[in-house]
């Protein structure tokens, strides 16, 4: 699709953000990674995110945006216990204010050092549990802001923005790399890697979607 161009991947090691890489990595010339300390409940998933990247034979690189956790209070950067379910009219506190508007900036900036112009996340509607930075709405306008700011062509790419997390499965099996994605990921929010502690909302959504899939690929 853009074989001669380069793109940065907002990568966390989860199940979206690795599809997401492999998705990348089919259709682009080269891929650099980029992974966010942010004050998250463990250091696993950057230890898990680096592996996958040096797996993937791509670069991966770490920025500390630990600034977040200090901004606001909520389940994902504090000891609070996590909703189990999306409150009525409100939202989930796992919802961590601001942070992928600021993720996108940082890689804007990160991705023109590099001469990139393509940023590629795994933000989608279809299953994006209530958080607002996960709509269409937001990513189009987010793209437009940071050109109009850094005067630059930058084209923010979301492939599973209309995926739900059965379609995410299918996809990571069209791409060949279902296996990695099952077995080496870490989706879980309390830190356990492949298919986690099979509690939190995550897992939950993650399991659900696969047993769709699994049904549905028979």
């Amino acid at each position: 699709m853009y074989k001669n161009e380069s793109a940065l991947v907002l990568f966390s090691g989860g199940q979206d953000s690795t599809t997401c890489l492999y998705w990348a990595i089919k259709n682009f010339s080269s891929v650099r990674t980029l992974c966010f300390t942010y004050g998250q409940r463990h250091s696993k998933e950057v230890e898990v995110a680096q592996a996958i990247a040096e797996n993937a034979g791509v670069p991966f690189q770490l920025l500390d945006a630990s600034i977040i956790s200090r901004l606001s209070i909520n389940s994902l950067t504090s000891d609070i216990i996590m909703d189990q379910e999306k409150p009525v009219d409100s939202y989930p506190n796992t919802f961590v204010p601001g942070r992928n508007l600021l993720f996108l900036t940082f890689a804007a900036v990160v991705a023109r050092s590099h001469g990139i112009r393509h940023i590629v996340t795994g933000v989608s509607e279809a299953d994006y549990s209530g958080y607002p930075d996960c709509r269409d709405t937001f990513i189009l306008s987010a793209n437009a802001s940071i050109n109009l700011a850094m005067d630059e062509h930058f084209q923010i790419h979301t492939p599973l923005m209309w995926r739900n997390k059965a379609d995410v499965w299918q996809l990571a099996d069209e791409l060949g790399v279902f296996d990695i994605v099952r077995t080496q990921t870490l989706t879980c929010y309390n830190g356990v890697v492949a298919d986690g502690c099979g509690h939190c909302p995550s897992c939950k959504l993650r399991k659900q979607g696969l047993d769709n899939y699994l049904k549905k690929r028979k």
